[in-house]
C-alpha cells in the first residue's frame, strides 16, 4: 500500500483504542498490532520514513487493513495477543518456545497420588507448576518423598474397597515409606494433610512444615518415644538444610515477578525470575523473533503476559527494566534503582546475557534452534556413519601446538550430548619428549589422559579424534594399546586437508558429505580444540616473552615480575618508571632491584 492509497482511507480510520490487521492481497494476515489511538498508530507507518528493512517489507504488502475497537488499552493488549496466539502471523513477534512443561500432579482421588506428568488435563486434579527442568520436578518428587509419606501404587483407594479388605500393603509399607492406607492404617485426613506440606515444600515456604514436625518431636519426646523424635530431627535437620541451598534473595520481597529483556537486531531474549517467599523457586529465558521494528517495552509486555500465563502466576508485583504498560489492574510495575529489587533484576540481567550468549555458541555449532532430540539425531547419524557400536554421546578430541619448536602443549576438548562440556577440558605441557616430535607428543598425552581417567574410575569416551593423519593415530593407538583399551573406545584421525577420516590400520580414508551434519560436528569439535590450544600456547608465549627478563633479574620471583606487569602493563613501561613508582607496587628494596638493573649506568 502506497502513502497515496493510505490517504484514500485515512479518514475512515478510527481515534479510539483497539487493535488492527494487515492483510495482503491473497488474504494473508501480515501482522497484528495494537493502539491506544487507532488513527495516529497506523498512520505513523505511512507518514514516517521507516528505516527497517522488515517494517518496509511490511508496509509494501499491506492491500487491506481491519480494525476491532476495544473499550480500553488493556482490552487492546489481551485481543492482540489472543490474535497472535491464535494466527501468528509472520511479522509479529515470533515466540519460539514450543516446549511442553512438567507439572507434579496432585491426583482428584481418594488418596491422591502425586507424580511427574506433561499433559495437563481439566480433571479437577492439582497441577503444580509448570517447571522448566525435567530434572528438577524429579529431584523435588526424590526429595518430597524422603519427607512425606505418600502412596506410589494405583490402587482404587476408595472407601467401598477398603472395607472389603481388597488389598494387602505393600513392600513400601514395610519399608516405611508408605503408611498402608490400603488397609485402613491411614486416614484421608492424615494423608491429606502432607498433602498440604507438599505443596508448601513446592512453594518454597517451609516454615509451616518445620513447625509441624517440631511439634511431633516435641509430643513424641514428651511421650518418651525417643526413636520416633529422632526421626522426627533428621527430617527437620534435612529441611533446613534444603531450605539454606535455596536461593534467599530478598527478606522484603516476598513474592515477585522478576523480567529483564535484550534486543539483538530481530531477535530478543526475555529472562523471568518467579519469586516466592524471597526464593527464587522458578527461573527461565526464551527467545523472540521481531521482525519489524518493536520497541524494548513491547517486547517486554508481549513476553510477560505470556510467561505469567504460562507459569500461572498471580504474584502482586511486576520488576521490570523500564516501565510497561501491563492488562492488569491489581498489579504493581516496579523500575528499580537500588536495593533488594534492584539485586533482583540485576541477577536477570546476568541470565539473560548468559542465554543470548549461549544461542551463539548454539550457531556456531550448526545446532541453533535445535531442540535435544534433534542432536541426539546428528549423534545418531554420526554413529552410522562411522559404524560406530554405540552413539557417541561422549566424544574428546587432541591437538598438538607448536611455533618453530617452543613451547610444545597440546590440547583435549570433550563434547557430550553434541555439545561443549568445558570443566573437562584439559591443557597438557609436554614433559617426556625433547624437541619437536608430533607422533610422540600425541603418544604422551593420550597415554596422560586415560592412564589418570582409568585411576579415577571415570567414564570413557565413546569416540576419540585425533587431529591430524595416520601419523598421529598410530601414535595414538600405542598409548591406547599399552592401556589395553583396544575395543572398548574408537579411536580415530581427522586429517585437516581433505577433511578425511583414518580409521586404526585401514589403507583407505573416509569421506563423508562435506554438508553432512555429522562432518559439521566433526569440523566444530576439531576446530574447538584447535583454538583452545592456540589460546594455552598464545598464554604460554606471552608469559614467557613478557616475564622472562624480569624473571632472570637476581633477587626477582615470579610474584614480583607479575604485579609489575598487571599494573605497568609492560617490560617497555617498567624500565621508564621512576624507582618511587616502582617501589609502590613492588616494595622499596625490589624497586631498587629491578631500577638499578634496567638502568646500570646510574646505579
Amino acid at each position: 500500500m502506497t502513502q497515496i492509497e493510505f490517504q484514500q482511507i485515512a479518514s475512515t480510520i478510527p481515534s479510539a483504542p483497539g487493535i488492527y490487521k494487515y492483510f495482503d492481497q491473497h488474504n494473508e494476515l501480515l501482522y497484528v498490532g495494537k493502539a491506544k489511538n487507532l488513527k495516529k498508530r497506523v498512520s505513523s507507518y505511512f507518514t514516517k520514513t521507516l528505516n527497517n528493512y522488515k517494517t518496509n517489507e511490511l508496509v509494501k504488502r499491506i492491500d487491506h487493513i481491519e480494525f476491532t475497537i476495544v473499550n480500553s488499552e488493556q482490552d487492546a493488549f489481551l485481543l492482540e495477543n489472543s490474535l497472535i496466539k491464535e494466527f501468528q502471523p509472520r511479522f509479529n513477534i515470533n515466540l519460539k518456545d514450543d516446549k511442553t512443561y512438567p507439572y507434579i500432579v496432585i491426583k482428584n482421588e481418594h488418596f491422591p497420588r502425586v507424580f511427574f506428568t506433561r499433559h495437563k488435563l481439566n480433571d479437577g486434579s492439582q497441577y503444580l507448576g509448570p517447571f522448566t527442568s525435567v530434572r528438577k520436578v524429579r529431584d523435588l518428587l526424590t526429595f518430597i518423598r524422603q519427607y512425606v509419606l505418600l502412596r506410589t501404587c494405583k490402587l482404587n483407594l476408595s472407601p467401598q474397597n477398603i472395607a472389603k479388605k481388597k488389598f494387602k500393603v505393600c513392600l513400601e509399607y514395610h519399608l516405611g515409606n508408605c503408611k498402608g492406607p490400603c488397609e485402613g492404617f491411614q486416614t484421608e485426613e492424615d494423608y491429606n494433610s502432607g498433602l498440604q506440606q507438599v505443596t508448601q515444600i513446592l512453594k518454597g515456604n517451609l516454615q509451616p512444615v518445620i513447625q509441624s514436625y517440631r511439634r511431633q518431636m516435641q509430643d513424641f519426646a514428651a511421650s518418651l518415644e525417643f526413636e520416633k523424635a529422632e526421626a522426627m530431627r533428621k527430617k527437620i535437620q534435612g529441611l533446613e538444610d534444603y531450605q539454606a541451598s535455596s536461593i534467599i534473595i530478598a527478606k522484603h520481597v516476598k513474592e515477585a515477578d522478576v523480567f529483564s529483556v535484550l534486543k539483538e537486531h530481530q531477535h530478543a531474549y526475555v529472562n523471568y525470575l518467579m519469586v516466592q517467599n524471597g526464593t527464587i523457586v522458578q527461573t527461565h529465558t526464551i527467545e523472540l523473533k521481531t521482525p519489524v521494528e518493536e520497541t524494548e517495552e513491547d517486547v517486554l509486555s508481549f513476553a510477560i503476559h505470556h510467561l505469567r500465563s504460562s507459569f500461572n502466576s498471580n504474584a502482586p508485583e511486576v520488576i521490570v527494566p523500564v516501565a510497561v504498560a501491563l492488562p492488569y489492574t491489581d498489579v504493581a510495575v516496579t523500575v528499580p534503582k537500588a536495593g533488594e529489587r534492584k539485586k533482583l533484576l540485576d541477577l536477570s540481567v546476568q541470565n539473560v546475557t548468559y542465554f543470548q550468549k549461549e544461542i551463539q555458541r548454539r550457531k556456531l555449532l550448526h545446532v541453533e534452534g535445535k531442540t535435544e532430540t534433534e542432536i541426539k539425531d546428528v549423534l545418531i547419524v554420526l554413529q552410522q556413519d562411522l559404524k560406530l557400536p554405540e552413539v557417541p554421546y561422549n566424544i574428546e578430541c587432541f591437538d598438538n601446538s607448536n611455533l618453530h619448536g617452543t613451547f610444545p602443549v597440546s590440547a583435549m576438548v570433550s563434547f557430550k550430548n553434541g555439545m561443549p562440556s568445558k570443566k573437562d577440558y584439559r591443557h597438557f605441557k609436554v614433559k617426556t619428549v625433547e624437541g619437536i616430535n608430533d607422533f610422540a607428543t600425541m603418544k604422551e598425552v593420550v597415554l596422560r589422559r586415560y592412564t589418570r581417567l582409568l585411576a579415577e574410575k571415570q567414564e570413557l569416551p565413546q569416540l576419540v579424534i585425533i587431529d591430524g593423519g595416520k601419523g598421529q593415530l598410530s601414535a595414538a593407538m600405542e598409548s591406547i594399546e599399552q592401556l589395553k583399551l583396544k575395543g572398548k573406545l574408537t579411536v580415530v584421525g581427522l586429517a585437516k586437508n581433505e577433511e578425511e577420516i583414518f580409521f586404526p590400520g585401514d589403507s583407505q580414508s573416509l569421506k563423508l558429505d562435506w554438508d553432512s551434519s555429522s562432518l559439521k560436528l566433526l569440523r566444530r569439535i576439531r576446530d574447538e580444540v584447535h583454538n583452545f590450544g592456540i589460546n594455552f600456547h598464545r598464554q604460554l608465549r606471552s608469559k614467557n616473552a613478557l616475564g622472562n627478563e624480569l624473571e632472570n633479574i637476581p633477587g626477582i620471583g615470579k610474584r614480583t615480575a607479575l604485579s609489575l606487569l598487571k599494573h605497568f602493563k609492560s617490560v617497555k613501561n617498567i624500565r621508564e618508571q621512576p624507582k618511587e613508582e616502582l617501589a609502590r607496587v613492588a616494595g622499596a628494596a625490589r624497586a631498587a632491584v629491578v631500577w638499578n638493573y634496567f638502568h646500570p649506568e646510574k646505579a
